[in-house]
């Protein structure tokens, strides 16, 4: 009798555990089940969060495109490397000058996100000296595509980013007016409103443009331009430092922004502030505005946990050189959980049905993920949280497709709502 009771005990706790995972080959059969996904190719990993158990699994060490889910690496640099975002390094000399240099924070006068704080602090005093960083990253990152200049998703990178490096164009009173200001043309040939390639000079197409329209492309930044930009903006008198001189008493002045900024990141996919982030790690750390540099310290910081090594070289995603598996960016967001509170979490992801990126995914219940899609890929990477309160990561990642988009994610949506109905 007691045998009887042990091996059916066993039987009762395998059969539990079963019912918490799914094998590969019911998950495989699935997604050939859902017409959206049956010509793509699927990557999936999901864990539970709280038991480090994997809950299901397919080609889940396979390299995949993974475009804005590179974020979710540059989030999770992010909030190791600070606890508060620097805004600002500012030194006072005889209580009237100011010097200030850039820690790479890309908010100053932002279209979309803008720092009032920072803003503010630059109009207090009326005369600024700016110390020049001898280092720079270049404009754009390898494998970015050349004819995405256009595109504010593509705006140039720099030492200190001002109007997220992109200008505003939008018509008032018959009039089509840009902020900041910069020379502008009509042309009866353009679609509707184009920066010419080499220079900062903009044309619109006034047959084409409505009131309604506001329009944001990226301009070529430099030192010179920063400078005048943010004195018209200041009224100030700003000029260039002309030496170095690091005996004067610098300070940091840390933004009150973050949320802000990283809903930014994760909510709207701003590929901007991806990459000023990458920026502000190598300079927190090396003193070096390089993108490079910070993956390779993450890189470096990170390599007892990774599943796999990392194919990684821009901030934002829109590379297609990165090439990630979903299990790396599972073993990432479970890294993210130790650094950020999930209430905050919560806070900052795109929601299913409401927030950001998700939106469109209203088939979800109570997921919170990041998207990430280039041509032909579509990727969902996030949390939920259970009916009975466990929570998962998960990575599903979809690439080689000639669908359109919509239909991925509605597949998506499909074979994530049935491996939730799954896991409890």
């Amino acid at each position: 009798m007691v045998q009887f009771y042990a091996t059916f005990l066993i039987l009762f706790c395998s059969t539990l555990l079963s019912a918490q995972r799914i094998s590969e080959r019911k998950l495989a059969r699935q997604i050939k089940n859902i017409p959206e996904l049956a010509h793509a190719f699927v990557g999936v990993h999901i864990e539970s969060v709280d038991d480090n158990k994997v809950s299901a699994q397919l080609n889940e060490d396979r390299y995949m495109t993974p475009a804005s889910n590179t974020k979710l690496l540059t989030f999770l640099g992010a909030v190791q490397t600070f606890s508060k975002l620097p805004a600002l390094e500012f030194a006072i000399e005889n209580n009237r000058l100011a010097h200030f240099r850039s820690t790479a924070y890309p908010l100053l006068l932002h279209p979309f996100y803008p720092d009032s704080l920072l803003f503010r602090f630059f109009k207090d005093r009326s005369v600024w000296k700016y110390h020049v960083s001898k280092t720079a990253p270049t404009p754009q990152g390898p494998g970015w595509s050349w004819d995405d200049y256009n595109y504010y998703f593509a705006a140039s990178r720099s030492v200190f980013p001002i109007y997220g490096n992109s200008v505003t164009a939008f018509k008032k009173d018959a009039t089509l007016n840009l902020i900041p200001s910069f020379p502008l043309q009509k042309d009866s040939i353009q679609t509707k409103f184009e920066r010419m390639r080499q220079s900062n000079t903009f044309s619109f197409n006034p047959q084409n443009w409505s009131t309604e329209d506001t329009l944001n492309r990226p301009f070529i930044p430099s030192d010179s331009l920063f400078v005048k930009l943010l004195s018209d903006a200041t009224m100030s008198d700003i000029s260039f430092a002309s030496q170095p001189n690091d005996s004067l008493p610098w300070q940091t002045l840390y933004t009150e922004n973050e949320t802000s900024l990283y809903k930014g990141l994760l909510q709207d996919s701003d590929n901007g502030i991806a990459e000023a982030l990458l920026l502000m790690i190598a300079n927190h750390h090396r003193g070096i505005f390089s993108p490079e540099i910070a993956i390779e310290l993450l890189k470096a910081r990170w390599e007892n946990w990774l599943p796999d090594p990392l194919e990684w070289v821009d901030g934002s995603g829109v590379s297609r050189y990165n090439m990630l598996t979903p299990r790396t960016l599972v073993a990432v967001l479970k890294q993210t959980e130790k650094h950020v509170s999930w209430e905050t979490l919560q806070i900052l992801f795109p929601k299913s049905g409401s927030l950001g990126t998700l939106k469109s995914y209203t088939q979800l219940k109570d997921v919170y993920a990041k998207t990430g899609t280039l041509r032909h890929n579509h990727n969902l990477s996030g949390y939920w949280e259970s009916s009975k309160g466990n929570r998962y990561a998960f990575s599903i990642m979809v690439n080689h497709f000639t669908a359109p988009t919509a239909e991925i994610r509605k597949g998506i949506s499909t074979l994530l709502n049935r491996i939730q109905k799954k896991l409890k």
